[in-house]
């Protein structure tokens, strides 16, 4: 296969919401390359359905929606990083509009606001019920016009690169369509490579979620912190076909949850009942799955109208009855599924990683915001928020002189029959690290996991091995986070 050396200023790894806000606020005068692995859109942002949480109404305020995601988080968050990103929300949401997102208005012509679990007010700005995909494709036809912006589709990065100062200067790639190898020198390299939840077989996450960013920056000596907290959505439908994610929204509205009876049960398990934060709403399905013996609760949002649901919720209505459940009549079955992950790269407030020279923003990054549980639609909020903040760090931030590449690792590898499938690293993942977890089940996990990073590194360094390195790299860093973690707190659940 060929080899090739090629230079930007501005190397951003992912396309979603952060790496695109980020790519859009560079000056125009910067040389950015978008690197992703599918053509766009892709990743999660396009999927996210409830909106962007942002204090925008008088009966609102600032302090609540800080209150508001202390509370959902656990009081595990930075409080600084809250109040930061949550006094930018009202910012975020005004470049949003001026990047002609279609964001749903009242018929008096204020913006829309509804609210979901956790949430002491309506404070979330969307776009019906399809929020993620009217942001990301408006953001993508300002991309389109943006000639200082280069677009990298199909490309996988393998290894981040550091010079001889110890700065992270470049990325090994392996570009898919070409079927070549390639690096990337770049004076500031970001990764926005979202989340890790397709590590589980029941996951929300499209199938490129599967944590790569976080081993990548591991493996060059970044912090990363809270990787144990990872919240499961509580409304995913359980029918046949794809995880399709039910929108908070619609108990937001005023949805019951029911159980196999058919009678309301959250408020035997929390007196906010359906609007308790994710965590303890999907703690509270998965008891009473257990104690009914059913696979799935049921959700009913027949009393919210015809007409409600097809203005606000177009998409859910569409998918039911795609699936042969109509929202309007029937109840729906429900069960949690991974969705989040709260921790991750640590960064500051700029998105700045505990390496030189590296960023990380949006899902993969941990900022201290979420805590040990994300309040619902904060993340599109710290994806724009972060993006933007990192631009103006970058932008102020002149270039220092480009240093040689240190030599990257030779491993000697030799061709072998051992096979590490993705399928069983889920089923792993799923049973001992998902929503309920013991101390025997994470030593399970740990040591199994342990095993296949010694067993791959045995196996000559394909595109496809090098992904599952990194997979199995932040699977075994996750496991190890819940191991250090004794008590339950937010999304982590300890039986013991």
């Amino acid at each position: 296969m060929q080899t090739g050396l090629t230079h930007t200023e501005v190397l951003i790894i992912g396309a979603g919401l952060a790496g695109t806000t980020l790519a859009l606020s560079l000056p125009s005068s910067m040389r950015i390359t978008l690197l992703s692995t599918a053509a766009a859109p892709c990743g999660a942002s396009p999927m996210a359905l409830g909106g962007l949480a942002a204090v925008l109404s008088a009966e609102d305020s600032l302090e609540q929606h800080i209150a508001d995601t202390l509370e959902a988080g656990a009081q595990h968050s930075d409080p600084d990083a809250v109040r930061g990103i949550v006094y930018a929300a009202p910012q975020a949401v005004d470049w949003l509009l001026q990047q002609q997102v279609p964001l749903d208005r009242s018929d008096d012509g204020q913006l829309h606001l509804t609210r979901e679990g956790g949430h002491s007010q309506r404070r979330i700005v969307h776009a019906a019920d399809a929020s993620g995909q009217a942001i990301m494709q408006a953001l993508l036809h300002q991309l389109a016009h943006a000639p200082n912006i280069l677009p990298r589709p199909h490309c996988q990065a393998l290894a981040l690169r550091r010079n001889e100062q110890g700065q992270v200067a470049g990325v090994d790639i392996y570009d898919k369509q070409a079927g070549r190898y390639q690096t990337i020198l770049a004076d500031h390299v970001v990764l926005a490579t979202g989340g890790l939840g397709s590590l589980y077989s029941h996951s929300t996450n499209p199938s490129s979620a599967l944590g790569e960013g976080v081993a990548l920056a591991w493996r060059v000596g970044a912090q990363l912190r809270d990787l144990e907290f990872i919240q499961f959505h509580p409304t995913c439908l359980h029918a046949q076909g794809t995880t399709f994610l039910l929108t908070e929204a619609l108990r937001g509205e005023g949805g019951y949850l029911l159980d196999a009876h058919g009678h309301r049960f959250m408020a035997n398990y929390d007196q906010r009942a359906e609007l308790a934060p994710r965590d303890i709403v999907s703690r509270s399905i998965a008891a009473q799955m257990r104690h009914d013996d059913t696979h799935h609760a049921w959700l009913d949002v027949r009393h919210l109208g015809a007409d409600t649901l097809q203005q606000h919720f177009p998409k859910a209505l569409e998918e039911g009855l795609r699936r042969g459940l109509d929202l309007r009549c029937d109840w729906i079955p429900v069960a949690p599924a991974a969705h989040y992950s709260c921790g991750g790269i640590q960064t500051d407030l700029s998105g700045r990683s505990t390496v030189p020279g590296l960023y990380a923003i949006g899902e993969v990054a941990c900022t201290g915001l979420h805590g040990a549980n994300r309040l619902a639609s904060n993340s599109l909020l710290e994806c724009v928020v972060m993006g933007r903040a990192a631009a103006q760090t970058i932008a102020a931030n002149a270039p220092t002189k480009r240093l040689p590449l240190v030599p990257a690792d030779k491993k000697s590898a030799v061709n072998t029959k051992t096979k590490i499938t993705l399928p069983a690293l889920q089923a792993v993942t799923q049973e001992h690290l998902g929503l309920l977890r013991n101390r025997a089940g994470l030593q399970e996990a740990l040591q199994t996991v342990q095993d296949w990073r010694q067993q791959i590194n045995t196996i000559s360094k394909t595109p496809e091995n090098h992904a599952m390195s990194l997979q199995l790299d932040t699977a075994w860093l996750l496991a190890q986070a819940a191991l250090a973690r004794p008590l339950s707190l937010g999304a982590h659940f300890r039986l013991n």
